[in-house]
């Protein structure tokens, strides 16, 4: 039920995100036909646009998060007994949490100092621009924190310990290929 909610909020924040790019899009797309048209422009266009892309980049690392997508290496702990990737996966789990906590506060920090600043051509709060990395943070947070519960209470399965993602390219070739120990190479002497 918990996994069914959050694969239903992270399709929710796609949507949002798709929707952001559009209106970014137009805006910048608008703002340029303008400009070279018309000899005029949107006044609001890059400072909206420059707010969306941090937006879109936030939210799409909260789904990122979700499918465990960021850049990872796995090559010791694909070597390592099972008991050995619960420990360092772990670890590693409560580590992000650690850094999720100081993106937390130090976004936090600014989004207050900046509560009473405006923008330069909106006049909107800067603290919308900030409150991108408390929004990012606090979902994050909450994903890694149930991850590392199930890592820890023994609910992950061995099978999801190490999740090897290789390109398309070398999983075709790896599937057309049997796998087959390399011939040992020969040095001759003359």
């Amino acid at each position: 039920m918990l996994n069914a909610f959050i694969d239903r909020c992270c399709r929710a924040i796609n949507l949002l995100i798709a929707l952001a790019l559009a209106v970014m899009v137009v805006m910048v797309f608008g703002n340029v036909v303008l400009r070279y048209a018309f000899n005029s422009g949107i006044a609001v266009s890059e400072e909206v646009s420059r707010w969306l892309f941090v937006w879109i980049t936030f939210l799409g690392a909260i789904v990122a998060v979700r499918e465990r997508g960021h850049l990872g290496t796995d090559f010791l702990l694909a070597r390592l007994p099972p008991l050995g990737q619960r420990i360092c996966l772990a670890i590693s789990y409560a580590l992000m949490i650690w850094c999720t906590w100081l993106l937390f506060s130090g976004a936090l920090a600014q989004a207050r100092i900046n509560w009473d600043v405006d923008a330069p051509v909106t006049g909107a709060s800067m603290a919308i621009f900030y409150a991108s990395g408390v929004v990012f943070a606090v979902a994050s947070g909450l994903l890694l924190a149930l991850d590392l519960w199930r890592i820890v209470s023994g609910q992950m399965p061995d099978g999801e310990l190490v999740r090897i993602a290789e390109s398309e390219e070398l999983a075709a070739v790896g599937s057309q290929v049997p796998h087959e120990a390399p011939a040992p190479i020969i040095a001759s002497r003359k």
